[in-house]
């Protein structure tokens, strides 16, 4: 596995990349994410997620945004894995696996989770 700037070569299959039914309202479309990275380019970082030759699933962290008590944060704001790409489980469970823990907040409907490094 390996991420990959989006490029004009690779743009349209970053486009693509469809969740599994069902899944549409829990994230944004990646034509959604690639806009607001072109409107805040100072702080997105999206990237494709790739296997092998296959794009599974797009990526899109934000770095050092301001935040509401006057610190900056980073953390990832976009994770769009590709229907087929997926696994089973939900992605609480993902994230909690990884190590996350929620923080009782909620950012625009989503549950917070921070990972201490």
């Amino acid at each position: 596995m390996r991420l990959e700037m989006i490029t004009p070569e690779n743009y349209e299959a970053a486009l693509d990349i469809a969740v599994a039914p069902g899944q549409e309202d829990l994230v944004a479309p990646v034509v959604k994410s690639l806009a607001e990275a072109y409107v805040f380019p100072d702080f997105a970082w999206p990237r494709l997620i790739c296997d092998g030759d296959r794009v599974v699933g797009f990526v899109m962290a934000f770095i050092g945004i301001p935040w509401s008590d006057g610190g900056r944060r980073s953390g990832l704001w976009r994770l769009n894995i590709a229907a087929d790409a997926q696994g089973t489980g939900g992605p609480e469970g993902f994230y909690l696996r990884l190590g996350f823990r929620a923080t009782g907040e909620v950012s625009h409907g989503q549950t917070v989770g921070v990972l201490d490094l």
